[in-house]
């Protein structure tokens, strides 16, 4: 590595090395490693070797499970991970290696990621050309890794240039609290005279928020064992499909607590994921994402020990209206169930798009029928439970237009092109207007709309297949997923997933 000093300094400062990291991430003693005498070697007149760089990059296979994964990670004792000390061919191998052998790769990630340095000009003698020779199939690979094989990206300390890009260009990505992930580094931002910390630049609190990071956890040790359960619910590549575990969790089990957990008053909120969590197989939900795009929750779950990829309502941010953060998010989710034929579980309590003037200066309907359109283009299995409220252009996109889904409603279910709150006034402005009390006149409007828009009237008129007991659903998820399960088909989705 980068010598003793280099890494009782990557010690001192609360991090592992490489080798330890790789360790403690797979199964014990199960590592083969490629590469390991690689490096910049230095010779005397006669040919001899007098000094030998390691190349900052270890890579090699090893199991996750039982199951065999690749392994690709940053060595920060050499050079700080940057280009100085890399031999491209290794991390490039490692991204070949996964995509042909069809297996998952995880990449432990800390500065640069085999990036650039100024000091490169001097090392090498020349300016390096981005994506020059051989670099832009490295990105390739990098990219094309996400429609085959389940990507995992660790950030364990700074990362920036393309660290940060190997790691967005993930299916799950995870950070430590004490690390930061940016495009440029403070000493290069300082030029623009943004004066900030590392944790002010890219914390874990901003790059969560923005999207850029799935997860924060306070130790290495929690993102290892993060990647290790991500990893359980996919196949090994496109052309398996996720594997089924043994559940000793009762199908038919019935929670009590779904009778009371949506409020009869609609404008007060309730919480989502004990509603998820008591439908799912018991500790199966899997969530990801928790901090970007609020609105909709994001995660898998098992349904008999099946895995599910589940989307569900949250109305405690916007009364879960869709905003451009939440149809980001639902695009990629979505996209990330067809790639590695997961079924959709949806718990729909959605009133629209979000609404106002930050959401038109945010293109919230560009995102939106974006994610319209990454809905309707699924393959895989869907079912939907109408949980609350579905409304608008947003409430269209609770199932693929050009199937067959199930979908079923609970008793709280409430629908419409608009909701009455707003829509009265624009619909039947001139009937109040006209009215000796507007007020009253209002009020006798909704109250006769209200009638006509029981989830029953829709029911007999067909428009929702079937009113459900709440305590029921449980039941009737696992069925789907049973009835799922032959429908899955191997092989490339027709769509390449993108980061």
């Amino acid at each position: 590595m980068g010598g003793a000093d280099k890494v009782k300094r990557q010690h001192d400062q609360g991090r592992l090395t490489v080798r330890e990291r790789i360790d403690k991430l797979i199964d014990a003693k199960s590592f083969h490693e490629v590469g390991t005498v690689s490096g910049v070697g230095e010779y005397n007149a006669e040919g001899e070797l007098t000094h030998l760089t390691p190349a900052n990059c270890v890579f090699g296979r090893g199991k996750i499970e039982g199951r065999p994964v690749v392994v690709v990670g940053d060595d920060f004792t050499v050079r700080g991970g940057s280009a100085d000390a890399s031999i491209s061919a290794k991390p490039m191998m490692a991204e070949e290696m996964a995509h042909d052998f069809r297996l998952p790769i995880i990449r432990v990630i800390e500065g640069s990621g085999g990036g650039g340095s100024v000091k490169t000009i001097e090392t090498k003698g020349a300016a390096n050309l981005p994506g020059g020779v051989g670099g832009t199939r490295w990105y390739w690979y990098t990219i094309a890794n996400m429609a085959h094989v389940p990507v995992v990206g660790l950030g364990l300390g700074s990362v920036a240039g393309l660290g940060a890009a190997r790691l967005a260009a993930s299916h799950y990505s995870v950070m430590t609290k004490n690390s930061a992930m940016f495009v440029a580094g403070p000493p290069v931002v300082a030029r623009l005279g943004q004066k900030l910390e590392k944790k002010e630049l890219g914390g874990s609190d901003i790059q969560t928020r923005a999207g850029g990071v799935d997860h924060a956890v306070e130790t290495e040790e929690e993102a290892f064992a993060c990647a290790r359960r991500f990893l359980s619910y996919l196949p090994s590549s496109v052309y398996g499909l996720p594997p089924t575990i043994e559940c000793n969790d009762d199908p038919e089990r019935a929670e009590e607590s779904l009778l009371k957990a949506v409020p009869r008053n609609r404008r007060q909120v309730y919480k989502m994921r004990p509603i998820i969590d008591a439908v799912v197989d018991k500790g199966s939900f899997f969530e990801m994402a928790a901090n970007f795009g609020r609105p909709i929750i994001t995660g898998f779950a098992r349904l008999e020990g099946r895995a599910v990829l589940v989307l569900a309502s949250d109305p405690f941010h916007y009364g879960g209206s869709w905003t451009a953060d939440a149809c980001q998010k639902v695009v990629r989710f979505v996209d990330l169930a067809e790639t590695f034929h997961l079924p959709v579980v949806y718990l729909m309590d959605c009133p629209g798009f979000m609404i106002g003037l930050e959401a038109e200066k945010a293109a919230t309907i560009r995102h939106g029928v974006r994610a319209m359109a990454a809905v309707n283009q699924t393959t895989v299995p869907w079912c939907t439970i109408i949980i609350r409220n579905a409304f608008g252009v947003a409430g269209v996109v609770h199932q693929p237009a050009n199937r067959f889904s199930m979908r079923y409603a609970w008793p709280s279910a409430y629908w419409g092109s608009l909701p009455l709150e707003g829509g009265i006034e624009a619909a039947y402005r001139a009937d109040i207007d006209a009215a000796d009390d507007p007020k009253a006149k209002q009020q006798e409007i909704e109250d006769r709309l209200n009638k006509l828009r029981s989830p029953f009237r829709s029911a007999e008129k067909f428009w929702v297949e079937e009113v459900i007991n709440p305590m029921k659903t449980r039941s009737l998820l696992c069925e789907f997923a049973r009835l799922a399960e032959p429908l899955r088909t191997a092989g490339p989705s027709r769509l390449a997933m993108r980061p």
